[in-house]
């Protein structure tokens, strides 16, 4: 078996009339597929136009060249009349759809058409009156209509950019080649010759598809066309440069028939396992040559990576719609509520159109949400992958607004509970306060009541300044309150326990300037020394001094501010055990706790040969009035 050039030439119509029937189904089956209604008024026509010629063309040419060698009365003439004006037809859609958007060049469609009919009519005629078909005046005169067309595709069609006119003018003078070669076709052409003159329809459908349907149609036809194409120039490959040596080694060589049988089988089965690699390189080209497509699960992860730090549904959704918006070249990109309840979600009207896609955001909760994407750059339409990465960025979006929403929630609650806690502390702290100055009054009271008897002019005295302390005391609302107010204060008290004991009490009061301005909890060092006078100044016959103190201290690692009140009395074991135990320790414990928590510390000391030391600590970073120290 000679490989010569009319066996290469054979065998690319073969194969180029095989492939071309396929595609031409296969965009047929996709218009159909992909109408937009049920109706055919809905059907892509130019399109659905497109398919039939083509099927026609490469039918009737696979049919004759079977036809060559199984028929002895020669190919129909009305075949190939048919055949070849559904071939001049295809430049004409070409046309068609190079001006389907400019309105000032229609005449170039009107003269395409014109052209193509004339060029059928000569056909037909050809075959009607026993000439040969089809005609060579019609193959002539549409070789020089589509260099025509081309050129005025160029020059006129303005509002085309000048790489989709070179794409259309190319298409129409492949053709025009075609049709010169047809016009005068002699055998022994080589394959190159018969690949470009018999299959010129080819590029005509693919440049239809490119330029007006690339997004409608590219996901299902270009990428199994391109595969389809690919697989049968690989297979035209291995015939030519393995089968075709092997067999005429076979002949040559008197083999047996089963070789050349395992041969075949060899090279199909190679063939059939290099497809998946070829449908992946065809992928390729579509995605990323043809159609430009972004890297949508990368979009998708950085969507979810980027919605991880928005802490509101409004935002989580605003992001959204901006990325896949331009993502997806979509001039506008917008979200809205959906206002239904959960038992209406089987009924919401969500889905992709041509012209927009309608998101639906499937929260757990209501209100729920949805996504709109309209007018898609050139016609754009969704493709499956592209459909399928929208429902998981919905997916992805609507956890998050889940997760955000739970976060809010608890929030709220911990708010809430912080500020319950907040009105019980004030509640009990008020209570506390509440105890403290009936208490305070109490001894006061007791102390004027013993004056009465002994110095009516004294306890007079000591009534106008409890008055006065009491207005102080009682008139302030405020938890907190300076050093020096509360130094105020006790040498106020102090000054009132003096009258009763006289020269028996002495004061001593060191308190540096620079703290007196911070800020302590209010009547914090009063019952202190309202205790050493009780149970260490009075049960002490000498009396004895009261030293008050206060300075910064580091303790464990931190600052802190110690509060000492130290008496000189009775002092003893059971001294500091009445003290420990009593209303105003107790009081002072509980505020503390309240305030600090285990920051603070409150210790008492009762020394067995006489006195009693008291101290508070309270952590400075959070006392008041230390920013200007």
């Amino acid at each position: 078996m000679k490989m010569n050039a009319l066996n290469a030439a054979l065998l690319v119509n073969l194969i180029g009339f095989t492939v071309g029937v396929a595609l031409y189904a296969l965009i047929a089956a996709m218009v159909a597929r992909h109408r937009t209604g049920n109706r055919l008024a809905n059907v892509d026509l130019l399109l659905l136009t497109t398919a039939g010629l083509g099927l026609l063309w490469n039918l009737g040419e696979l049919y004759s060249f079977i036809q060559k060698d199984f028929a002895s009365g020669g190919i129909s003439p009305w075949l190939a009349a048919v055949s070849f004006s559904a071939l001049g037809f295809l430049p004409s859609v070409v046309v068609h759809s190079a001006q389907a958007d400019d309105e000032g060049t229609h005449w170039l469609t009107y003269a395409a058409y014109t052209l193509s009919l004339l060029a059928a009519g000569l056909h037909l005629y050809s075959a009607a009156v026993g000439q040969a078909a089809p005609s060579d005046l019609a193959l002539r005169a549409q070789t020089v209509g589509a260099v025509a067309l081309a050129s005025g595709l160029l020059l006129f069609n303005l509002k085309q950019t000048l790489e989709k006119k070179t794409i259309w003018a190319s298409a129409l003078l492949v053709f025009a080649v075609s049709a010169l070669h047809l016009s005068g076709e002699r055998e022994g052409n080589s394959w190159l010759v018969e690949l470009i003159a018999h299959q010129a329809s080819l590029p005509l459908a693919l440049t239809i598809l490119y330029q007006n349907y690339r997004f409608a149609f590219a996901d299902l036809f270009l990428k199994r066309a391109i595969s389809l194409i690919l697989l049968a120039l690989t297979a035209f490959g291995l015939y030519v440069t393995v089968a075709a040596p092997l067999l005429r080694y076979h002949e040559t060589h008197d083999r047996d028939d089963a070789s050349a049988i395992s041969l075949i089988l060899t090279l199909w089965i190679g063939t059939a396992l290099v497809y998946p690699s070829l449908y992946r390189l065809a992928t390729w080209l579509v995605d990323t040559v043809i159609l430009h497509r972004g890297d949508y699960a990368g979009l998708q992860s950085e969507i979810a990576a980027e919605i991880e730090s928005l802490g509101s549904a409004e935002a989580i959704l605003s992001h959204v719609c901006e990325r896949i918006g331009g993502g997806l070249t979509a001039s506008t990109s917008r979200w809205s509520p959906l206002m239904i309840k959960e038992s209406e979600l089987a009924f919401v009207d969500v889905g992709f159109t041509p012209n927009e896609a309608r998101i639906f955001i499937p929260t757990a909760e209501s209100p729920f949400f949805e996504i709109r994407l309209g007018e898609f750059y050139g016609g754009r339409r969704l493709l499956s992958d592209e459909v399928a990465m929208l429902e998981a960025i919905s997916l992805i979006a609507a956890r998050r607004i889940d997760a955000v929403r739970v976060m809010n929630e608890r929030y709220e609650q911990e708010f809430r509970q912080q500020e319950f806690a907040k009105l019980a502390a004030e509640a009990r702290l008020t209570a506390l306060r509440a105890q403290l100055d009936p208490h305070f009054l109490f001894n006061s009271l007791t102390t004027i009541g013993y004056l009465i008897k002994a110095d009516p002019d004294k306890a007079f005295d000591t009534l106008l300044r409890l008055t006065q302390l009491l207005r102080s005391v009682l008139n302030s609302n405020s938890e907190f309150c300076p050093l020096s107010e509360e130094v105020r204060l006790i040498e106020s008290y102090l000054d009132i326990e003096r009258a009763r004991f006289e020269e028996r009490l002495t004061v001593e009061v060191d308190v540096p300037d620079e703290l007196r301005r911070i800020e302590v909890p209010a009547l914090i060092l009063q019952p202190l020394v309202e205790n050493a006078v009780k149970h260490g100044i009075s049960e002490n016959k000498s009396g004895g001094t009261i030293r008050i103190t206060a300075r910064q201290v580091e303790v464990g690692g931190r600052q802190a501010l110690r509060l000492t009140v130290r008496d000189t009395g009775a002092g003893g074991g059971n001294v500091g055990a009445v003290v420990k135990n009593g209303v105003g320790l107790r009081n002072i414990r509980e505020r503390l706790s309240a305030y600090y928590g285990d920051d603070s510390k409150l210790d008492l000391a009762s020394d067995a040969g006489g006195g009693t030391t008291v101290e508070v600590e309270l952590p400075i970073d959070r006392l008041k009035g230390m920013a200007n120290k």
